[in-house]
């Protein structure tokens, strides 16, 4: 009998998102229900009418509100939830350098960059947290939560700014959580891909961009499958990673290759032994202490 899985995938009904939920579709050895989450209607009704066991969920990924409805409604349906897709983005294209009127205040940035490419993206993280601890515990690699976070995260990106400081932010966030989600059985990964052709920009947008430097979706999924099933990882320089260390990697995807990125060394044994204060079970004895004290007065 195939395995009874469940993905929710923001940004699902195109690109990135819409690719791996075919991926996941088409898989013999498992039957997955597939939670795709996104603005636009439309492509909703479209995409789910030619996928097996497909559900559209119309969410404002700004809004926790929204993202926490897409959740439930995904969770009721399917009673459990495997693996979270945290995939929604935007390009930006507004000129943050631009020159305003110098005899008046400028006017605010838009940040909606930030707000899809990051703080969607944690909300997504914060919540998958939730209902995986709610889903049935079973043997395997357990549930698999993805981000996308880009090149641009890794690279400055000039015109991005906004964009790359939200990609870069995910990255850390990924690195952050990596080890507390893995105490509860959950692997987190992000992964930076490459140029890949989809709709965040339009035919005459992607003309700037050298063809020979594309990245092929087929490689983005290739990856995102590979930490999804979890287990002994290789990248393709041949880089091992044991099932139990394979957690909070960075994925970076480029042309035909993916990469695990090595951690960002430490400057000086100072700042490592500086920074073990900052980990969980510090910072949460020093809670619980504070707290007893004031209780004690």
């Amino acid at each position: 009998m195939a395995r009874k899985a469940a993905a929710f995938i923001t940004g699902g009904v195109s690109g990135m998102g819409l690719a791996v939920a075919e991926a996941l579709a088409s898989r013999s050895n498992e039957d997955w229900d597939l939670h795709l989450v996104d603005l636009n209607e439309n492509a909703g009704k479209t995409v789910t009418s030619s996928l097996k066991n497909a559900y559209f969920h119309k969410t404002d990924v700004t809004d926790y509100d929204s993202l926490i409805s897409a959740f439930e409604s995904a969770f009721s349906t399917s009673g459990r939830i495997d693996f979270v897709f945290a995939n929604a983005g935007i390009v930006e294209r507004d000129n943050f350098y631009e020159k305003h009127d110098l005899s008046r205040p400028p006017p605010s940035a838009n940040l909606l960059s930030i707000e899809i490419n990051l703080k969607a993206v944690v909300n997504t993280c914060y919540a998958a947290l939730h209902y995986f601890r709610k889903s049935p515990k079973e043997d395997g690699p357990g549930p698999a939560l993805v981000m996308t976070a880009s090149c641009g995260g890794l690279y400055p990106s000039e015109f991005c700014p906004m964009y790359s400081a939200a990609k870069a932010g995910v990255i850390q966030f990924n690195k952050a959580i990596s080890f507390s989600y893995h105490l509860e059985g959950i692997r987190t990964y992000a992964t930076a891909p490459g140029t890949i052709k989809t709709n965040l920009m339009s035919g005459e947008e992607w003309k700037s961009f050298p063809e020979q430097y594309f990245t092929p979706m087929s490689t983005l999924v290739k990856a995102v499958t590979l930490v999804i099933d979890g287990g002994d990882l290789k990248d393709s320089t041949g880089r091992k990673i044991k099932a139990e260390d394979a957690y909070g990697l960075t994925v970076e995807v480029n042309r035909n290759n993916f990469y695990f990125r090595e951690k960002n060394k430490f400057c000086d044994s100072e700042m490592e032994a500086m920074m073990k204060f900052t980990s969980m079970e510090n910072q949460l004895a020093r809670i619980e202490k504070t707290k007893a004290q004031t209780n004690g007065t």
